[in-house]
């Protein structure tokens, strides 16, 4: 859980650094094991520890973070793969500044659909819902 807390916020960090600071380490790991954890099937890559995370339930993909480092080996796209194998259709949430993250998602088939002014996120960052059904790649 230390870990799954610690890339997520060295990636989120790196992408969103607008957005960093807002929680300790502390409150990262509370989040993690008293949320993630209990309400998420986690699935990690690992090499010298853990390398990036996708944390999802039915329908919906929660989290899907790789640390700076590791991103562009292809750890983000089997993580998805492992998301979407058993399921029709899959809803995910990123912030509409987060060029990367959507550029990645739609190279993988999911499709926009719902953009909001960020008003119901933490964050209160303009945000996009994407889709995937199971008619395409998940793993680009």
């Amino acid at each position: 859980m230390a870990q799954a807390a610690r890339v997520h916020r060295a990636a989120f960090d790196a992408r969103l650094p607008w957005l960093s600071g807002r929680h300790t380490p502390e409150e990262d790991a509370a989040f993690f094991t008293d949320v993630v954890f209990d309400q998420c099937q986690v699935w990690g890559g690992f090499a010298d520890g853990l390398q990036g995370f996708v944390a999802f339930r039915d329908g919906w993909i929660d989290h899907l973070y790789v640390a700076p480092a590791s991103q562009g080996r292809g750890i983000g796209s089997h993580l998805l793969g492992l998301a979407v194998e058993r399921q029709s259709e899959v809803r995910l949430w990123t912030f509409q500044r987060n060029a990367g993250a959507r550029a990645f998602y739609e190279k993988r088939g999911f499709v926009a659909i719902e953009t909001t002014d960020g008003a119901r996120n933490e964050e209160r960052e303009p945000d996009v819902l994407y889709r995937w059904r199971g008619v395409r790649d998940p793993a680009g």
